[in-house]
Formats: C-alpha cells, sequence, structure tokens
C-alpha cells in the first residue's frame, strides 16, 4: 500500500489533524508532522512510551498454521453472516489483526476495504501480505486492499472521525470509546468473545499435568460486555458458535502457543509425534453492536 490509500484512515497521532499524502512513502499533517510509510506495506503511529506488548512471532506462526487448518472456519462464516454493511463498499478496520485471517476474509465476502491494526509490527506485516487477489469477483472489488496500521487499542486511536462501517475486534483488547467515534452512524462493531468452555478440555488437561498455562475465561463474558459498552453502544444480535474440533497434539498445543496464555507462561517444546487425536470445544459468543449517539 502506498501512503495515498493510508491518509483516507489516518488522523496525525500529534495534533489529531487529518494525514494527508505527501510523496508514496511520507505522511503529514498542516502542523509538519511527518510519518515514513514502511516498505513492508504499513505505518507505524505508535507512541514511544508505550510498553505494552504485542504477539510475538512464534504466537504468530503459530496462529497462522492453527488458521490456515480451518478449524476455525466455523467463526469466520458466522462473522459474515452478522456483518452485513450498509455500504455497498464498506470501509473495515480490523483492531487488533493478529495475521489478518478474519478480515481478510471477510473482505472476501463482502468486497471493500481494510485497515489492520496492531501493536505488533510483525502481526501488522502478515496482515498486509496477505492479500486475497481479487480474481474471479464479478463485481470487480480487490478483496484484498488492506492497508497497515501499527497502534496501540488502549490509547487514543490515530484514526479519523467516523471512516470505518465496521470495527472488527476478535478475541483482542477494546477501546470502546475510540471505537465509537471512529465508526460511521450507521456502522457496526463485531466482537468475538471466548465463553468459559472455550478450549475446556484444553484448561483440564494442562491443570492435570501441572502445566498451568491456559487463562481462564470468565463466565459470561459477553454478558458483562455487553453492560460495559451501554454507554455507546446498543447489542443489535449476540449468537453464540460452538463445535468440536478433533485436533492432533501438534495442534492442540499451537492453540495454547497462539493465544494470550502464551504471555504468561512458557510454551511446552513442540512435539514432533502428532499422532494421538482428542476433542476439543471451541465456543465464542459474537455480538453485533450499534453505535448510540452520546
Amino acid at each position: 500500500m502506498t501512503s495515498e490509500s493510508l491518509a483516507g484512515w489516518l488522523r496525525c497521532p500529534a495534533c489529531s489533524r487529518t494525514l494527508q499524502a505527501l510523496s508514496t512513502l511520507v505522511l503529514g499533517c498542516g502542523e509538519g508532522h511527518r510519518f515514513d510509510v514502511n516498505k513492508r506495506g504499513y505505518v507505524s503511529l505508535l507512541n514511544s512510551t508505550s510498553k505494552v506488548i504485542g504477539d510475538s512471532a512464534a504466537m504468530l506462526d503459530a496462529r497462522t498454521q492453527v488458521l490456515a487448518s480451518g478449524v476455525y472456519s466455523p467463526i469466520v462464516d458466522a462473522l459474515i453472516e452478522l456483518a452485513r454493511p450498509s455500504n455497498a463498499r464498506p470501509r473495515v478496520l480490523d483492531a487488533g489483526c493478529g495475521t489478518g485471517y478474519y478480515l481478510h476474509r471477510l473482505l472476501t465476502a463482502v468486497g471493500g476495504q481494510g485497515l489492520a491494526m496492531d501493536l505488533s509490527p510483525a502481526a501488522v506485516v502478515r496482515a498486509v501480505r496477505s492479500q486475497v487477489p481479487a480474481a474471479g469477483r464479478a463485481d470487480g472489488y480487490n478483496a484484498g486492499l488492506v492497508d497497515g496500521l501499527v497502534a496501540d487499542t488502549w490509547r487514543p486511536l490515530p484514526i479519523r472521525d467516523g471512516v470505518a462501517d465496521i470495527v472488527l475486534n476478535v478475541f483482542a483488547p477494546r477501546n470502546i470509546a475510540e471505537f465509537h467515534r471512529v465508526l460511521a452512524a450507521d456502522g457496526t462493531v463485531l466482537v468475538v468473545v471466548p465463553t468459559a468452555g472455550h478450549l475446556a478440555e484444553l484448561r483440564v488437561s494442562d491443570a492435570l499435568s501441572g502445566g498451568g498455562r491456559m487463562l481462564d475465561v470468565p463466565a459470561d463474558k459477553a454478558g458483562h460486555l455487553a453492560e460495559t459498552v451501554a454507554p455507546h453502544f446498543a447489542l443489535d444480535r449476540q449468537q453464540n458458535v460452538t463445535f468440536t474440533m478433533r485436533l492432533d497434539d501438534a495442534t492442540a498445543d499451537q492453540l495454547v502457543a497462539m493465544g494470550p496464555s502464551a504471555h504468561h507462561a512458557p510454551a511446552r517444546h513442540a512435539r514432533a509425534d502428532a499422532a494421538t487425536f482428542r476433542n476439543v470445544t471451541a465456543s465464542v459468543d459474537i455480538l453485533r453492536l450499534r453505535r448510540r449517539e452520546v
């Protein structure tokens, strides 16, 4: 991507003025602030004082392998069904994009443009590079039009007011007030959160083995989230997606290594023997939120 396509999304993190393309690889605002667009396809607008740690390369490797296997396809299918953008060419912000798996599959289904935002530069690079070809689309949309932004979700987002038709937030941190600001008046937020039963079998086996690597999921996380966002968003629809995955030991280990639990304990050595299979439950709630005027 170039600075021109990025500029349509962004505002200056220093003064909040809109950013403009000054050259192919430079963004700037009227106050004289300048930002270089990386040749790998993204711009970093991360505050230099941020101490939050993004996903590591090892976590992203594990996530790439698990998602490429298709085991989470039911979650993708539900997201696509719930999206239903009002705009024929929606602009989709993926806040906490990871590898860009969910963003690209949503864009393949509905068309439009995407902004892959993550704290991890390595994640944003993967999301931008995994462009989905537009070949075969009768409507002519470029389903792979994705720009990249390195930014901290917990801080004010360097994104223009009302620019996103959909904010996608899958297993990622949320900044509700900022999501409200950057979302168009008739836009939607799609949030995916795990239920207490998500990967339950792996949590039990981990506890029995003394590993203790898996973080617990609070009961009724979706219900608490709906209450938390109420000043900014109305809950338009909530859908539970629960299914059983047949996993070998290697994939089960990758599921642990790709998520937030990987930040809190060292990963086990990868298993060469993947002959043992088990049934593991995937269970998430997807919330579709509509913007309130506040």
